[in-house]
């Protein structure tokens, strides 16, 4: 009987044939980091993850199977960098707004993270993540699937205020000004909840205050989600 597909943390270190390693994963993880920082996801293939470890690509696939494996183990290496250490308050809702402020600052700091091309496969440190996620909401009388929806949403909005803020740094006069623009022309005659919207609303977001409206969003969104027993 085939077995499924396994992911690369499932599958020994290098093949058990060939000559001895002169690498390992982690240095291949590292070097393809580098390139991801540097020049986006489209600048690490196999080719030139080896030319920066000075190597051919073919000794590359001694560790890996192919490059999704090498993706796999990017996103899993910097999910490491969130810090888990912090200590809990026991306040569910709190405890998440912050992990997810640090997640993302991860995603600042690595923008290829919102191009990978599917979702990563969970590895040692996305499972640290989970467990620490899934432990901020231990408080509550949720079920347990309901945390897992709930710490999946925390993410999405992880990615996209990332996406969003990374846009407006790149692009600070682009669309999102014009679209801004055109908005404020709404009238009360045509568009009066609009109207009342725009003007009780205390104005743009500063690049500065990103930080803040996320973790208010964040806040906003589990505390309609999270009740406590």
């Amino acid at each position: 009987m085939a077995e499924g597909p396994t992911s690369v943390w499932s599958r020994p270190e290098r093949g058990a044939r060939g000559p001895a390693p002169e690498r390992s994963r982690e240095q291949l993880t590292a070097a393809a980091i580098e390139l991801a920082d540097e020049g986006g996801l489209a600048a690490v293939s196999m080719r030139q993850v080896a030319r920066r470890l000075g190597t051919g690509p073919a000794s590359l696939y001694r560790y890996i199977s192919a490059r999704d494996d090498l993706l796999d183990l990017m996103a899993d290496a910097v999910t490491g960098e969130i810090d888990l250490d912090a200590p809990m308050s026991g306040d569910p809702v709190e405890d998440l707004a912050a992990l997810a402020g640090r997640a993302k600052e991860v995603h600042l700091r690595h923008p290829w993270l919102l191009d990978l091309p599917t979702e990563p496969t969970v590895g040692p440190r996305g499972m640290d993540y989970l467990e620490h996620a899934l432990r901020a909401l231990e408080p509550t009388s949720l079920p347990q699937a309901s945390r897992l929806e709930i710490i999946g949403l925390v993410n999405g909005l992880v990615t996209l205020f990332a996406r969003t803020e990374l846009q407006r740094r790149n692009t600070p006069d682009g669309p999102g000004r014009a679209r801004t623009s055109y908005l404020a022309t709404a009238t009360e005659e045509r568009h009066p909840l609009i109207a009342a919207a725009l003007a009780a609303s205390p104005g743009t977001e500063t690049s500065q205050d990103t930080h803040v409206l996320f973790e208010r969003m964040v806040r906003r969104v589990l505390t309609g989600l999270i009740e406590l027993p």
